[in-house]
């Protein structure tokens, strides 16, 4: 009888594994010959008149960078590398188990929040099983050995790690026909009509897309602007070339002696604090007594290149205040802003302050930011060369197309907001489910080359705004410190736009007393929680501290929204009433009925 093998005979003990230094030497000579092979291609094509294909996000020269000093530590890299061979054998070991019929332990398991692997067969099913744990395996050791390298800068660094991450997503088994359950059974359900009726839902989407695939998110047709969607009911009672302003009506025989103003990021339309009855922000503080007015800004276009940070201020918070004052008589009102609306909102704040006009009393800021030093991951996206080669963009045609900076925004989510609708439009070959967020989220909007250029140099690569004279708008110096107007931060534990830690540090700036909330979820469902839907919670301080962390050891939790909390901030602020002021008898002639005809303008096929 012939003698077993030693390798036949070995227990996973005895495993063995690669010398490491021909592990560095063969990652070594793979990276040098890559590198010489591409610069010879590249060389060749440009000797025919081929331009190289650009890099405008510095996607190449960052992971450039990471190989370069990955391999000067390839010890680091092959002890990795036998790290991830241990893993698998751990895997195998754990499978065969499984095969025998008993039930170990997961050498890796999905967070309780990722939903790609929410099917029971991926629990259930050995091969699921096993092929979602070999993914999971595989994308920590990806991200720990990037995560890992030593000497790079903190903008590479980011820059790495980022698109590492939207890499290990895009080759989730969840994202393919074949390792996908949900996806398997349906394909043997429908045999394959599945996968026929979500080619044509990708060929829709290219076609919608002009060329560029722009995955449908919801069925837009369901929905209709001032029939389901931005229903409360008011009128425009002002217009200019960058805005028009809405008045709602009233719904209580008192109202607040201060008016609202509300003033919206101008990258998206304000109807999102408008979405339905039941979770419409604006209808809620009508409801509470609040003369309620929002800016509504205009969809620009190539003549509106020129449009600066300047007329955002000047034609946009100054024209609406202005015209708030005109209509109802009062000397003073309340202003929020939500996101680059509070950043727009405190810039203005810091001009009123300079030319001492106190008609806003009071200012809250949903989830904005003051100071830009951390900007958490659109940080990314935003140095010299992708300012510039936006800057080339915008200057050939006027504006930076609404659809552009949204995919920036989704790619930030890309389980969420990319994978999932693949999966669904394309794999399932379903039609997207009537959502009016969505809807919402797919209505993007333009910005104005001149504008858009001096918000991301001066706020974001320069940080200027926090500055005192850093920024100069109409003239003036603008100094956050000078502002002693009270004030009402609500940031939310869990924004990826505008990082809670980071407004916090925006709060610190202003001059004069803050109250600062914590509030639970992201950066639209954090804000748009009515107190009916009694979710998330939130966290208050009595002040502030010296550091976000401090503050937060200090804060306690409160149950349901924190609109009743800065429903009382607000009321304390001025608590004198007045007889309710209709829209429609002002001193201002009404335009048109709410929503207006600025937020009507869409960038699709549907553009009216």
């Amino acid at each position: 009888m012939a003698t077993p093998s030693p390798a036949a005979t070995a227990t996973p003990d005895a495993v063995v594994l690669p010398d490491p230094a021909e592990i560095a030497r063969t990652y070594a000579e793979v990276a040098e010959r890559s590198s010489r092979l591409l610069a010879e291609h590249l060389s060749r094509q440009m000797a025919k008149g081929i331009e190289p294909p650009s890099d405008e996000l510095g996607i190449a020269q960052a992971f450039m960078d990471m190989t370069a000093k990955l391999l000067t530590n390839p010890y680091r890299l092959a002890q990795a590398q036998m790290n991830l061979v241990w893993d698998y054998v751990s895997l195998w070991q754990n499978s065969t188990l499984r095969l025998m019929g008993l039930d170990p332990t997961p050498v890796a398991s999905p967070e309780k929040t990722d939903k790609r692997f929410k099917d029971d067969d991926w629990k259930d099913c050995f091969l699921f099983d096993f092929i979602k744990q070999g993914y999971l395996i595989t994308a920590r050791h990806i991200h720990d050995t990037v995560a890992g390298v030593e000497g790079l800068d903190e903008i590479t660094r980011k820059k790495v790690n980022f698109f590492t991450r939207a890499y290990i997503d895009a080759l989730s088994p969840s994202n393919f026909a074949a390792t996908n359950p949900e996806v398997f059974r349906e394909t043997v359900r429908t045999n394959g009509q599945n996968l026929v009726k979500g080619f044509n839902n990708l060929l829709r989407d290219i076609e919608e897309g002009d060329g560029q695939l722009k995955i449908r998110m919801t069925d837009t047709s369901a929905f209709e602007l001032g029939k389901n969607v931005a229903t409360t009911p008011g009128k425009v009672v002002f217009q200019n070339d960058l805005i028009q302003l809405l008045q709602y009506t009233p719904t209580t025989d008192k109202v607040w002696k201060r008016p609202l103003l509300i003033v919206p990021p101008w990258i998206n339309k304000y109807y999102v604090l408008d979405l339905r009855d039941k979770n419409s922000m604006i209808k809620w503080a009508v409801d509470q007594g609040h003369t309620v007015f929002v800016i509504s800004w205009a969809n620009p276009d190539a003549r509106m290149a020129d449009k600066s940070f300047d007329d955002y201020v000047q034609e946009g918070v100054l024209g609406a205040v202005d015209a708030i004052v005109e209509q109802t008589g009062a000397k003073e009102i309340n202003a929020a802003g939500y996101c680059l609306g509070g950043t727009l909102l405190g810039t203005t704040m810091a001009y009123m302050t300079a030319h001492k006009d106190k008609r806003i009393a009071s200012a809250t800021y949903f989830t904005s930011l003051l100071d830009f030093s951390a900007p958490g991951e659109l940080g990314v996206f935003i140095d010299e060369e992708q300012v510039q080669s936006l800057e080339k963009k915008m200057a050939s045609r006027g504006y930076l197309e609404g659809s552009e900076m949204a995919n920036t925004f989704n790619m930030m989510r890309s389980n969420d907001l990319i994978w999932s609708f693949v999966i669904n439009n394309y794999l399932l070959g379903k039609d997207p489910f009537p959502f009016d967020l969505l809807y919402w989220n797919s209505d993007s909007t333009r910005m104005p080359a001149k504008m858009h250029s001096f918000y991301l140099r001066n706020m974001y690569m320069k940080n200027a705004l926090r500055e005192p004279g850093g920024i100069t708008i109409l003239d003036t110096p603008i100094d956050l410190s000078a502002i002693k107007t009270p004030s009402y931060f609500i940031s939310t534990i869990e924004d990826h736009i505008a990082p809670w830690k980071t407004t916090y540090l925006g709060a610190q700036v202003l001059g004069g007393p803050v109250r600062f909330v914590l509030g639970g979820s992201g950066h639209i469902a954090g804000i748009v929680n009515p107190p009916a839907a009694n979710k998330y919670g939130f966290w208050t301080a009595d002040k502030l501290a010296d550091t976000p962390d401090d503050w937060y050891a200090s804060a306690t939790q409160q149950p349901g929204s924190w609109w009743t909390d800065w429903q009382t901030w607000l009321t304390a602020q001025n608590d004198e009433q007045v007889p309710a002021r209709d829209p429609a008898k002002g001193k201002l002639e009404v335009i048109e009925d709410a929503p207006g005809s600025y937020v009507k303008t869409r960038l699709d096929k549907n553009v009216r």
